[in-house]
């Protein structure tokens, strides 16, 4: 199938600043007054880990402080670019196309529980030596590193949490899952455009038309498919994922790390009474509120994301 996007197709790290996907980034990033350093490293990478390949970007150099991003369901790494960019002159950033996302590998076994994400991202920053680390996980993302952080603790430093949390709405959570089922196939490109402007008002059309390439792959008949692993042989784990990926406000006695909880001010998921039971039921947590934001927080107000996010990084 005809990829959208530009990514390294083997061993060999692809200099993504070399790309129009980079110098139209920048155009975001610029749109926006999001600074950034004009000579940033940024490639494209693959690893092997736990018999499959994933695919991941990384920015800044490996000498900086480690982060690792997991992006949230039916989205990529690349959702974290902005993010990235502008975090890569003082870390080493990895955004990780978690199983079944992006340009990684689809799960044979189609498990896509929480156990099974956050086992993946644990091997796959072994295999990167990487032994120290602070996560920033969105909605899914965010429920693999609860996990992560209660399966193994000594592995991360801190933990930021971007509207999620134990306590979530069924409603705002209804909301994402019929937008996912209704925008997995499409004749036109403009169709999706279309229908994300509807679902998502913070982002402007530009934005959505240069980001719509890494959530969409061109199929052998010419119809736009999601980029993520559909098949219908994953109704037989629905029950284990969802059994998986519960966690109760007890579950939050045991992160001892720093934990920052973003929430978007006008999110449908996390609602500000359950992220303020959360936040009190963390041992050191914190709780950041983003104006002009819903769920997507660090997608629809990245420069609001930013000032909530960096102080608890640079402290």
């Amino acid at each position: 199938m005809p990829y959208l996007n530009e990514f390294s197709s083997s061993n060999s790290p692809l200099d993504m600043t070399k790309t129009p996907e980079f110098f139209s980034l920048c155009e975001s990033a610029d749109d926006l007054g999001i600074q950034y350093d004009k000579k940033v490293r940024y490639v494209s990478s693959n690893v092997v880990a736990r018999h499959q390949r994933f695919h991941f970007l990384e920015w800044g150099a490996p000498s900086l402080p480690n982060l690792l991003l997991l992006h949230g369901g039916n989205q990529s790494a690349h959702s974290w670019d902005l993010v990235s960019l502008h975090l890569a002159d003082r870390f080493h950033v990895i955004a990780l196309d978690q199983r079944g996302h992006g340009d990684s590998e689809w799960a044979r076994d189609a498990d896509y529980s929480s156990h099974a994400m956050a086992a993946d991202a644990s091997s796959v920053l072994s295999e990167l030596d990487i032994d120290s680390v602070t996560v920033l996980g969105h909605s899914m993302g965010g429920m693999n590193t609860l996990r992560l952080a209660i399966e193994q603790p000594d592995l991360l430093d801190r933990i930021v949490l971007v509207d999620i949390g134990p306590e979530l709405s069924e409603a705002g959570t209804k909301s994402i899952r019929n937008f996912v089922t209704e925008n997995r196939e499409f004749e036109d490109l403009e169709d999706f455009i279309q229908n994300v402007q509807k679902y998502d008002p913070y982002r402007s059309r530009e934005h959505i038309e240069r980001t719509v390439k890494y959530n969409l792959l061109e199929r052998a008949d010419g119809r736009f498919v999601s980029k993520r692993d559909h098949g219908p042989r994953l109704a037989t784990t629905q029950g284990q994922r969802e059994q998986s990926d519960r966690f109760s406000i007890n579950d939050t006695a045991h992160i001892a790390q720093p934990t920052l909880i973003i929430r978007g001010a006008d999110s449908n998921v996390l609602s500000a009474e359950a992220a303020e039971r959360f936040v009190q039921a963390l041992p050191n947590g914190e709780l950041k509120t983003v104006p002009n934001s819903g769920h997507n927080v660090h997608g629809q107000n990245t420069s609001g994301f930013l000032d909530a996010l960096l102080p608890f990084l640079l402290t």
